[in-house]
């Protein structure tokens, strides 16, 4: 049977699906910690992992009968405290660099072994390259074999290997020296591990959405379909519907192991093996990923920051074919070269890589890539958008949003988009970061719920930075108190002055006065805002002056003094009908207006005409009043002029 993530007769058995025990729980879970093997062929990998475990991980007839390593073997090592370390053991020559490859895309540490009577060897320095290219920083360095050799020879590997692993990722990586079939040295490597383990322990989500990139499928009579890998992202539970990608089968958790251990539920970071019901053994393909039913959408199109190892031995040319490994998938693919004409040795750039086949991959995914013929890696990267659209080729726009990108999460891309504190549209938006509709509408979620951004109206069309929103609604509430102060008798702000002073697109700004007035921060009132409560009212100089006049004009009301108010004060008592304005600027209350226009009515209802020295006379004013009142009514259409006289006016 096979020796894989735990896959075997659980204590006391699989069948019945009875869970007997978990490794841990979910609350306060101690972090699962994957460690894979690295170096050349022959230096001792396998028998290091049996000599630590118990467990022989080369488990095909051919491995064993070769004394070599072919594909990728499993076992898991327990630690005197009881944490459980699962370990992934992958071959050493060149020829299998492909099953390499697949292994260690979800390993957390390595164990770097060198047999101490050869030393650093070619695949030794690939491996150690792809190493760095997949991010591992965390790794132990075992030289094997030091039984065979003389101090002196053992010092000069020790120096060549530091020298070596100078400025890569795991320079300054604790040493440890073994004879494995002796077990001299597996003491201090099992606490060097334990310590390992410390320092690489990552605390994953319990509550995210799980994943798991296939690195073997298999088949056992009275179950079915079994595939292993490392499980990213979130748990994975008994019972769960699940879904292959690219391939689209669907089917259920029926069973979990862990180390030979049934469990309900597996938690991101560990070595699962996962029992499926509903999809065939021959249905599913090392590199193919399980996860929840229309999670993973397969991407034929990835936008990556490529670097290009320093001992790749060549460039990377615009549309260059490569081999690309990413989890446990391998695809052919093209790659554009969006801001360069070639990648040199040691060089990084942006690129678009296209893919030659439906691969399931996401945002975040480290790779490699590797020269098809003859075989060598090149170099490898992070991917930053999994469904892009296609890109031209030296677009300062598209650099920006990878560089955006490259910085931070979907969730950072959007914030910075909006940092300038004007509000975008979500079509724009998408635009502007690259996101598919998906990735965005995932990540504005949150960020509105933890108060980062605001949805200006329904339906999130568009957003703004909540910071950014917070300022400019205060800045809106102080700009319409500061109109009131300064011109206390006018309704209100006018809405066209407060639009220019912003600068937005006219939908957003409406979006955002309603957001004001749902808020009660401001009324809307036609084509003016005011605060809420708000009524034009005179100021206490505004009201002497107002006070002035009247008692000026009390002793003839028909021929005031000149109004000595403002403009301002003028237009509001005209507004509520205090004064009526006449030509030439004259000034009259409106109670000794109507009191003249009605006089004037019936002068003309009984003498069908009425003269200016009329009117003067009757009301103890001047001919410049007494005419003034006469040519408003002609200009309302009341009167008519004929000669020296007016008359009614007749349609």
């Amino acid at each position: 049977m096979a020796q894989d993530a735990g896959w075997g007769p659980a204590r006391p058995g699989w069948r019945g699906l009875i869970v007997i025990e978990c490794v841990y729980e979910l609350a306060g879970a101690t972090p699962m910690i994957v460690i894979g093997t690295a170096g050349h062929v022959d230096h001792g990998k396998s028998t290091l992992v049996h000599a630590l475990t118990g467990i022989d991980p080369d488990r095909l007839a051919e491995e064993r009968a070769r004394g070599m390593t072919i594909d990728l073997g499993f076992a898991w090592l327990t630690l005197d405290d009881g944490r459980e370390v699962s370990i992934v053991d992958v071959p050493g020559h060149e020829r299998f660099i492909r099953n390499m490859l697949a292994g260690v895309g979800g390993i957390d540490a390595v164990l770097l072994v060198i047999a101490a009577d050869e030393g650093m060897m070619p695949q030794t320095r690939e491996h150690l390259t792809i190493l760095d290219v997949l991010g591992i920083r965390h790794g132990i360095i075992v030289l094997t074999k030091v039984d065979l050799v003389e101090p002196d020879w053992l010092a000069l590997v020790r120096d060549d290997v530091g020298t070596a692993l100078a400025g890569s990722g795991l320079a300054g990586a604790p040493l440890v020296e073994i004879a494995a079939p002796r077990g001299i040295g597996l003491g201090a490597l099992r606490r060097a591990i334990a310590a390992l383990c410390d320092r690489a322990a990552v605390q994953r989500s319990a509550h995210g959405t799980p994943r798991l990139s296939v690195d073997r499928a298999f088949s056992i009579a009275g179950f079915g379909t079994v595939v292993t890998g490392t499980l990213l992202d979130g748990p994975l539970r008994i019972g769960d519907e699940i879904e292959f990608t690219p391939t689209g089968l669907r089917g259920r958790v029926r069973g979990l192991q862990m180390h030979r251990r049934s469990v309900a539920e597996a938690l991101p970071g560990a070595r699962v093996a996962v029992n499926v019901a509903g999809v065939a053994r021959s249905a599913v393909r090392r590199g193919d990923m399980l996860a929840p039913p229309g999670w993973i959408q397969p991407s034929e199109r990835v936008d990556a920051r490529l670097h290009i190892a320093a001992d790749a031995g060549r460039p990377v040319e615009q549309n260059m074919a490569v081999d690309i490994y990413v989890g446990a998938a391998e695809v052919r693919a093209a790659v554009t070269l969006l801001d360069a004409e070639q990648l040199a040795p040691g060089s990084a750039g942006w690129v678009q890589l296209r893919l030659a086949g439906a691969t399931p991959v996401s945002r975040g995914d480290r790779f490699v890539i590797r020269q098809p013929s003859p075989g060598v890696t090149l170099g490898g990267g992070v991917v930053l958008a999994a469904h892009p659209p296609r890109h031209r080729r030296h677009r300062p726009e598209v650099i920006a949003t990878l560089a955006a990108l490259a910085r931070g999460t979907p969730e950072d891309l959007l914030c910075e988009a909006l940092a300038d504190g004007a509000p975008q549209s979500r079509v724009a938006l998408a635009r502007v970061t690259g996101l598919t509709a998906a990735l965005l509408a995932a990540a504005i979620g949150p960020l509105v719920q933890r108060d980062v951004l605001r949805e200006l109206g329904g339906g999130g069309a568009w957003l703004i930075a909540a910071e950014a929103w917070r300022r400019w609604a205060a800045a809106a509430v102080a700009t319409a108190h500061g109109y009131h102060q300064a011109w206390p008798l006018r309704r209100g702000l006018p809405l066209e002055v407060l639009r220019q002073q912003t600068g937005w697109p006219d939908e957003a700004f409406g979006r955002a006065i309603a957001a004001l007035e749902a808020a009660q921060h401001l009324v809307l009132a036609g084509d003016v805002v005011a605060l809420p409560g708000f009524s034009p009212q005179p100021t206490a100089s505004q009201r002497a002056q107002l006070a002035a006049w009247q008692q000026a004009s009390a002793a003839n009301p028909w021929a005031p003094p000149s109004f000595g108010g403002d403009d301002e004060l003028l237009a509001w008592l005209v507004g509520h009908g205090e004064v009526v304005r006449l030509p030439g600027d004259i000034i009259l209350p409106a109670v000794a207006y109507h009191a003249m226009v009605q006089w004037i009515g019936q002068q003309l209802r009984t003498d069908g005409q009425i003269a200016v020295g009329q009117v003067r006379d009757q009301f103890q004013t001047t001919r410049r009043y007494a005419l003034a009142v006469l040519e408003h009514l002609d200009a309302q259409r009341v009167t008519r002029r004929i000669g020296d006289v007016r008359v009614a006016y007749r349609r």
